[in-house]
C-alpha cells in the first residue's frame, strides 16, 4: 500500500489532520467534499507520483532527471494543469511526500528528492485518469480532431479510441439493459436497446458521461488481466522498441550463462508487463440516477477486483456512493461467512459477489474547503459511518424544512 502527504498545495492547507498526516492509498480510496475543497487536486497529485514511480522502475528516466529544480512544477504537474497550485510563502510552502512500493519521493522548495526503497514486489501499473469533462467526448462528432488544452483529457481520448476499437460485437452497459456498439465505417458509437438504436451523441447526458467511463475502464482492466503472460500487450511503440533493444543486448551478452540470460529476460519482461490497473475516476455519478450510480459503481469495483494490485480512486459528491460501498462491504462480510449456494444466490441479487470490498481495503477522506483540511471518515465494523459530510447536508435540508413547518404555524 502506498501513501502520500500533502500540505499547502492549491486549496489544501493543513492536509490530513490525523494519522501523522499520511493519506493511505488503498485498493478503494474515496475523496468527498465541496467544490474547491481539493478532491481532484489530491487525485491528480497521486496520479502524478504513481506515474513517476512507474517510469523510474521501468527505467524511462533517471532519478537525476526528476531532481532538476522545478521539474515537478514546470513539467510534471502541468500535465494536470496544477502548475499554479504551489505555495511559496514563508512557512506555508508546498510540501509533498509520497511513499510507494519501489520509491519514496519528496518535494520541497522546488526540488524532488527520490530514494529507492528496499526490494519489494512491484506490480507495474496501467494508470488511467478519467476526467469529469469526459461527457463532451461523446457529444462531438470527431473528438480526435479537437485541440485539447488538457493533456490528461487527450490521453483519455486515446484510450477511448482504443476501447472503441476493441468492441467487436458490442458490450452490455449495466444501465437499462443497453448495449454499446461501434460503427467502424462512420467512427461512431451507438446505443441499442429494445426497439431503439441511437448515436451516443443523441443519447441522454447520463449515457454520454457513463459510456466513456465504462468502456475505457472495462477495456483497460481486461487488457491488464489478459496480458500477464504477454509482455507485448499494452506497450506503446517506444516501449516495444526499448524492450526489443534490451532483449537483444541480453541475448548477445557472451558473459552471461544461459540460466543468467533466462533470469535477466524474466526480470526485463516484468519491467514492461503491466500487472495492475490504477483507475482514478472523477465523479462516476455524473448525470446518473441513483440506481444507475450503483450499477456503474458495482462495475468499477468488479474491474478493480480483477487483479490483486488494482486500485480504484474516486472523487465524488454523491451520498449514494457511500451507501452503496456499505452494501459492497457487507456483502463481502456475508459471503465470507457462508458456503451455502442458496444464500450466496440471495446475496448476489442485492450486490454482485464480484463487486465486493474487504473493509481493510477501503478508505474515505472528507475535505473541508473552509480550512483546507482532510479527515479520514471512520468505519464502524468495516462499514462507512452515516456521519459524513454528504449525509450531513441531507440532514440539514430536513432541519430547514422543519423550520419552515414551524413558521407555517405562525401564518
Amino acid at each position: 500500500m502506498s501513501k502520500i502527504r500533502i500540505k499547502n498545495f492549491g486549496p489544501i492547507k493543513e492536509g490530513l489532520v490525523d494519522k501523522n498526516e499520511w493519506i493511505d492509498v488503498k485498493k478503494v480510496t474515496l475523496f468527498i467534499g465541496n467544490q474547491g475543497s481539493g478532491k481532484s487536486t489530491i487525485a491528480k497529485v497521486i496520479s502524478t507520483f504513481v506515474w513517476i514511480e512507474k517510469v523510474l522502475v521501468r527505467g524511462d528516466y533517471s532519478i537525476n532527471w526528476f531532481e532538476k529544480k522545478n521539474r515537478l512544477k514546470n513539467q510534471l504537474l502541468k500535465y494536470h494543469r496544477l502548475e499554479n497550485y504551489f505555495h511559496n510563502n514563508g512557512e506555508n510552502k508546498t510540501q509533498i511526500q509520497y511513499v510507494g512500493v519501489a520509491y519514496t519521493i519528496g518535494y520541497s522548495e522546488g526540488i524532488l528528492k527520490i530514494r529507492k526503497n528496499p526490494e519489494r514486489t512491484y506490480e507495474l501499473p496501467q494508470i488511467m485518469y478519467v476526467p469529469a469533462e469526459r461527457n463532451f467526448i461523446s457529444y462531438v462528432k470527431t473528438p480526435r480532431e479537437l485541440k485539447l488544452s488538457s493533456p490528461s483529457l487527450a490521453e483519455f481520448l486515446v484510450e477511448f479510441d482504443n476501447a472503441k476499437q476493441s468492441l467487436k460485437k458490442g458490450e452490455k452497459m449495466p444501465i437499462n439493459d443497453t448495449e454499446v456498439e461501434y460503427d467502424r465505417l462512420n467512427d461512431t458509437l451507438n446505443l441499442k436497446g429494445e426497439g431503439y438504436k441511437v448515436k451516443i451523441s443523441d443519447s441522454s447526458s447520463g449515457f454520454q458521461s457513463s459510456v466513456p467511463l465504462y468502456i475505457v475502464s472495462s477495456f483497460l482492466a481486461k487488457s491488464v488481466k489478459h496480458q500477464s503472460n504477454n509482455s507485448e500487450e499494452l506497450m506503446t511503440g517506444e516501449e516495444k522498441e526499448r524492450f526489443r533493444e534490451e532483449t537483444k543486448e541480453i541475448l548477445n551478452n557472451n558473459y552471461l550463462t544461459t540460466e543468467q540470460k533466462r533470469i535477466a529476460l524474466s526480470v526485463l519482461t516484468k519491467k514492461f508487463n503491466k500487472s495492475s490497473f490504477v483507475n482514478i475516476v472523477e465523479e462516476p455519478e455524473q448525470n446518473l440516477f441513483p440506481t444507475s450510480q450503483r450499477k456503474i459503481l458495482n462495475k468499477l469495483l468488479e474491474f478493480n477486483n480483477m487483479c490483486s494490485g488494482n486500485k480504484l480512486i474516486i472523487t465524488t459528491h454523491s451520498p449514494y456512493l457511500i451507501n452503496y460501498l456499505s452494501l459492497a462491504v457487507k456483502t463481502n462480510q456475508l459471503k465470507n461467512k457462508t458456503d451455502s449456494k442458496e444464500l450466496l444466490l440471495e446475496i448476489e441479487k442485492i450486490t454482485p459477489l464480484s463487486s465486493t470490498i474487504n473493509p481493510q481495503d477501503l478508505v474515505i477522506y472528507q475535505l473541508d474547503e473552509s480550512d483546507g483540511t482532510i479527515r479520514e471518515l471512520e468505519l464502524y465494523k468495516g462499514l462507512p459511518t452515516d456521519e459524513n459530510i454528504l449525509n450531513a447536508k441531507l440532514d440539514e435540508t430536513n432541519a430547514l424544512f422543519g423550520q419552515l413547518l414551524e413558521l407555517q404555524q405562525k401564518i
